[in-house]
């Protein structure tokens, strides 16, 4: 969208005096707080990651004196020191950020220093992956228009984190849904050493998007406070009246080195720090103030006195402050789940009409849409005319619930799950269901969003949960090859912060289903799709059932064996296990277990400890398989009540084959578990 001209609101001559010395005060105090962060990593006293901000001190005095607290959202980059300031953070909370005391509002000394939030003020923890939090700005304005307030959602960046594609992917999607987004880029040229020239063709980042139909365009000089607060107040009007984004790109210039793990005297000529120090933004605004008569020289200095006083008493107050302990580090890695008072064990004796997987989830989503009318659904592929999803298991959501809550997201994974991170953020009623990808074996390019999302909780010292569940068909069987039959739990489980279900029957699809949407906090919900329509798979589902996480549940009982498994295997294993019994061979106990993240380790030692041999069964690879992890636990907790080596039974270490015949060759079937288990048997 052609740039509009700026309207002057203000100027040197107009603004009034006490405005001018407010912002006077702040772009001191910032300056002096972001000239003393080296000394502190020089005592040794933290401080360890500082990226300076001076020479973008106009747009990030800006930034903040438009930001109204507990009404916008802001998400601000590593370099918004001032940025944070002028929002209305204190010369001595941004101190113990860059020390990482327990008091710290960012994060409590859990992320790194200069990373400044305030979430209880709608200023958001963003993460140190550069450029990711658009997505998050875009899904919180997602929300604000549907709730229909006229506020607007601010990221801040820089411009060489515009090279992610995933911001790509923001502005894309911000601009087809007409969000109240403004990007701001602060451009001083350089993403660490690499000159500008070498992130992109165009001389100004933004004009990169000079073909987008809905999105306007503001240039403005980052170093210039008043050029800088005209463009923020026209680009955030803008956004909240036409409900449309606006990408404002700042010009600035870093005065000094990325941050104290760089030299910029490696890569800059005398010349060039020459000219960034005479451009210096905070400079320039004291000249102008003295040569319009705005201020005389003793009242200036007597400002700076009370800079001096606020950053002295600052430094004491955030050197007293408590240092986190260690036993803090197991707070808030999972968010609280929800309990359930009439089925604690996850299990019921109700009789009737049987199921279908496929069924249990649909109806499942719809009850849960009906009671929480903030829960929202999107993914791939999902939500036009008859059809919902590839598998319909959304089918018929769309028209009950409408278009708001139940749409298409683009094919872009990061997308999908970086704006439910945003939207969720807008308010922790709501629920949001994604469906990641439209085969489990697509979401890698969700990743980044995945792990960002996965230490929200922990990042923020448990100011933020993001309470979202991420659907993913898994898993093989149906001749889908490389992309559509593989298995990717055993990967996920590595990371912190997540639960990650996997049912193998329509009760506990619906029970686990409607717990993770009730639930605060992330949720992996991992479906074998091969038993949407499998009558195995089919079950009397109650009303309102629910099936805590963490709780296994003995799909078997027996005296000489036990087979831990999920997903499809729990069939496949309880095929075998009756073979054996009709031969008389030996009577199996099989454990589904559910819930891989958390997982019952009780329910499997009392097994073990009542048959005295394991055998593992999964879909996924044996090799880093999730089944790797249950023999180490079973190893150290176990050892003295195995009577046999634990044997593992999974997929060989090769991607899953399109034909038929490879495929039946890699993946694990009834006759090697009942082999592996007689072996066992007889040992």
């Amino acid at each position: 969208m052609k740039d509009l001209k700026v309207p002057k609101l203000y100027t040197i001559k107009t603004t009034p005096k006490e405005t001018l010395e407010k912002w006077y005060r702040l772009l001191t105090v910032g300056r002096a707080i972001d000239e003393k962060a080296p000394n502190y990593l020089k005592q040794a006293i933290g401080w360890s990651y500082h990226a300076p901000y001076a020479g973008h001190d106009g747009i990030q005095l800006a930034i903040g004196q438009h930001f109204e607290k507990n009404k916008d959202h802001i998400f601000p980059y590593y370099r918004d020191m001032l940025t944070a300031l002028s929002c209305g953070m204190t010369a001595e909370e941004i101190i113990l950020n860059g020390i990482s005391k327990a008091t710290d509002p960012s994060s409590g000394g859990r992320h790194m220093s200069n990373h400044l939030a305030k979430p209880e003020w709608n200023i958001h923890s963003v993460s140190s992956a550069t450029g990711n939090h658009t997505l998050h700005a875009v899904g919180v304005a997602r929300a604000i228009k549907y709730y229909d307030e006229k506020v607007v959602s601010i990221s801040s960046q820089g411009e060489s984190s515009v090279s992610e594609g995933y911001v790509y992917e923001a502005i894309t999607g911000a601009d087809k849904e007409e969000l109240p987004v403004v990007f701001v880029f602060q451009d001083n040229g350089y993403g660490i050493s690499v000159p500008k020239k070498d992130q992109t063709a165009q001389r100004k980042v933004a004009n990169n998007f000079s073909g987008f139909k809905n999105t306007r365009i503001i240039h403005c000089n980052g170093k210039d406070v008043f050029d800088s607060m005209n463009a923020m107040a026209e680009a955030k009007r803008f956004a909240i009246e036409e409900s449309k984004p606006v990408i404002l790109q700042a010009n600035c210039v870093r005065m000094g080195s990325h941050s104290n793990s760089d030299d910029h005297l490696l890569y800059r000529s005398d010349a060039e720090r020459n000219y960034v120090t005479e451009y210096d933004p905070l400079g320039k605004f004291r000249r102008l103030l003295l040569r319009y008569n705005r201020f005389s020289e003793e009242e200036l200095q007597t400002i700076e006195a009370d800079t001096k006083a606020v950053i002295k008493a600052a430094h004491k107050a955030a050197m007293a402050a408590p240092d986190p302990t260690p036993e803090s580090i197991h707070d808030f890695v999972f968010a609280e789940p929800m309990v359930s008072e009439k089925y604690p064990e996850g299990l019921h004796n109700e009789e009737g009409e049987k199921k279908k997987f496929i069924t249990a989830l649909n109806e499942t989503l719809k009850a849960e849409f009906r009671e929480n009318p903030d829960t929202f659904i999107w993914g791939q592929d999902m939500a036009n005319k008859d059809k919902g999803g590839i598998f319909n298991v959304s089918k018929g959501m769309q028209q009950e619930f409408g278009e708001k809550r139940v749409f298409n997201g683009p094919i872009a994974e990061d997308f999908i799950l970086g704006t439910a991170n945003g939207m969720s953020r807008y308010d922790e009623k709501i629920r949001v269901v994604v469906e990641g990808a439209e085969f489990a074996d697509y979401f890698w390019p969700a990743m980044e969003q995945y792990v960002d999302t996965s230490h929200d909780y922990w990042r923020s010292n448990g100011k933020f949960s993001p309470n979202i569940t991420i659907r993913l068909a898994s898993g093989g069987y149906i001749g889908g090859g490389m992309y559509h039959s593989q298995n990717i739990e055993g990967s996920l489980a590595a990371i912190p912060g997540v639960r990650i279900v996997y049912p193998s029957f329509a009760d506990d699809a619906a029970g686990l289903l409607r717990t993770s949407l009730r639930s605060k906090g992330l949720t992996m919900f991992m479906e074998p799709k091969t038993l949407y329509q499998d009558p195995k798979a089919a079950t009397v589902v109650p009303d309102d059932f629910e099936v805590p996480f963490g709780k296994a549940r003995v799909r078997r009982e027996g005296t000489d064996l036990t087979i831990i498994t999920y997903g499809n295997t729990t069939h496949l294993s309880l095929d075998a296990a009756k073979k054996l019994a009709e031969e008389g061979l030996a009577n199996v106990e099989v454990i589904d277990l559910r819930s891989l993240v958390p997982l019952d380790e009780e329910a499997i030692l009392n097994s073990v400890k009542k048959t005295n041999k394991v055998l593992v069964v999964h879909e996924d690879k044996v090799f880093g398989g999730f089944g790797g992890e249950l023999s180490a636990i079973l190893n150290e907790k176990a050892f003295e009540y195995l009577d046999a080596p634990i044997k593992r039974v999974g997929s060989t270490y090769t991607p899953v084959g399109f034909n038929r015949i490879l495929e039946r060759a890699v993946l694990p079937n009834v006759e090697r578990i009942y082999n592996a288990a007689k072996e066992l048997i007889e040992y």
